[in-house]
């Protein structure tokens, strides 16, 4: 499953077999957000699930290519 688009933001949730592994998803995504210098949201729920959500916020709150570009990052973890 890729990125769905909701209310002007890319979402997605991830599954994870145990609390640990969610966390080090979690430090992957931080450390491209880092690279590339763009954070998405990262929500940690529920122990084994994240939910990353991407907007530009000096965009408006729009989706941009740095939102298109992340994600596809991400969904190559």
């Amino acid at each position: 499953m890729t990125f769905i688009e909701n209310d002007n933001r890319l979402e997605k949730i991830f599954e994870f077999n145990t609390y640990d592994d969610a966390i080090k998803f979690i430090n992957k995504v931080a450390n491209i957000s880092e690279t590339v210098n763009h954070h998405p949201d990262i929500l940690l729920f529920d122990y084994k699930y994240v939910k990353i959500s991407s907007t530009t916020h000096d965009a408006g709150n729009t989706i941009t290519a740095k939102d298109t570009y992340i994600t596809d990052l991400i969904d190559k973890i």
